[in-house]
């Protein structure tokens, strides 16, 4: 889902590469050795047109079971927080953020993090007001968690885990040492034996799509597929009783596939190619630069060759979505900001208070920001960075007005 930049923006966008967005090959397979002579930008549009990696009839079947809202006879909840991905993911078109939070709750011991029962995330709603999942006493550690895009994740997927080991092992040295990314290997559910760098989630909980979608359609929608058949607790208690459908609900793992479909097939988040092109917002993208926000908030990178094998093996990297240049404005590593949630998930005890790097493509699309919503302005949630960013955010502290505006006037271009 995205539209085609204009020739200026692309000019522009390019001559502000940084080398940590460059690309590097890949270490996933044998093919990774393939080397790619030319790479082109990724398609981008808020349109609902394929990216080309499915024909547009195929892409509008799949954006249909995306939309759909599934009822209890379909295997809803028990315990749920929403009825369809789009419920969370549909600003401005399918697949998009929105304003939709969640709840994640734990106990920190001071030196162990342990989720509340049946899992840190509190589920919002329920089909039987009996098992309605709840924050018990004596699980301090609360935290919201915002909707995340999806759109040009089918590229987020195609990047080679050696591109965003190189970019966590450049940043120490673009930083004086004040940054340093986290890398985090996790499962691949479609390869068992599998571990891939971890790039999606506020946690980096995913790294394949497949994945991702079978994760969401158990824990967002409370439906079972082959790869989680087994349905969640409420507050660590069974909840089959209340469930009328057999698991695997999804039993073929049909709509799995198609949300995966459709989330490969979409265009990458296009900038507002008219507010980029001003003067103020091209200034304040060099100070952008020139505050080390894009060692984080990296402006390119380009994706595997064609021809790589990743995901464990179970997925080969198009020419559609390989050797595709990006623009997240995003490392899909994590960092300590002073802004961490306190919650541990696939990740190792010192993720615990750090989080992804929000991608800041399709910034303009959003209102509330930061990983929990909480920030209602682009200059509050400036000022709310802190650990690792603190830096930054002191000599943005230190910018006139007028320096400050033109920042965000670059921010809201994205």
């Amino acid at each position: 889902m995205r539209f085609l930049k204009t020739l200026v923006l692309m000019c522009f966008t390019m001559a502000m590469l940084l080398p940590a967005g460059l690309r590097a090959v890949g270490q996933q397979s044998p093919a990774d050795t393939v080397v790619s002579q030319t790479a082109t930008e990724a398609p981008t549009g808020f349109d609902n047109l394929s990216n080309g990696l499915f024909p547009q009839t195929q892409f509008a079947a799949d954006q249909a079971s995306f939309d759909e809202h599934e009822a209890i006879s379909d295997g809803l909840g028990p315990v749920y927080n929403a009825q369809g991905c789009s419920e969370c993911h549909q600003n401005p078109v399918s697949g998009g953020s929105s304003q939709v939070l969640e709840l994640r709750a734990g106990h920190f011991d001071g030196t162990d993090f342990t989720a509340s029962p049946g899992g840190s995330l509190i589920h919002s709603r329920a089909i039987d007001a009996l098992v309605q999942e709840q924050v018990g006493d004596g699980y301090e550690v609360r935290a919201f968690r915002s909707s995340v895009n999806t759109l040009g994740d089918g590229f987020v997927e195609a990047i080679a885990d050696e591109t965003l080991i190189n970019i966590a092992r450049n940043q120490p040295g673009q930083s004086r040492g004040r940054i340093s990314g986290e890398v985090v290997m996790v499962p691949v559910l479609e390869a068992p034996v599998a571990m891939r760098v971890g790039r999606f989630g506020w946690k980096d909980q995913h790294a394949s799509l497949l994945s991702f979608s079978a994760d969401a359609y158990l824990n967002e929608m409370g439906i079972t597929s082959p790869m989680l058949p087994t349905e969640n607790f409420s507050n660590g208690n069974s909840v089959s009783g209340y469930d009328a459908v057999a698991d695997p609900e999804d039993n073929d793992g049909a709509d799995v596939e198609a949300f995966t479909r459709y989330i490969r097939a979409t265009k990458a988040p296009p900038r507002n190619a008219t507010l980029a092109a001003t003067p103020a917002a091209q200034a304040g993208s060099e100070l952008f630069d020139q505050l080390g926000c894009a060692i984080c908030h990296v402006r390119s990178i380009t994706t595997a060759p064609a021809g790589t094998l990743i995901n464990g093996g179970q997925l080969t990297v198009s020419a559609v979505l390989g050797d595709k240049i990006i623009h997240p404005f995003g490392d899909f590593l994590l960092h300590n900001i002073g802004t961490g949630d306190g919650i541990v998930q696939n990740g190792p005890p010192t993720t615990r208070n750090k989080l992804r790097t929000a991608p800041l493509w399709g910034l303009r699309t959003r209102n509330q920001f930061m990983h929990d919503g909480q920030s209602l302005t682009l200059n509050g949630a400036i000022l709310r960075h802190g650990g690792e960013a603190a830096a930054a955010i002191n000599s943005y502290r230190r910018l006139s007005d007028a320096r400050r505006a033109q920042l965000i006037t670059f921010l809201r271009s994205l």
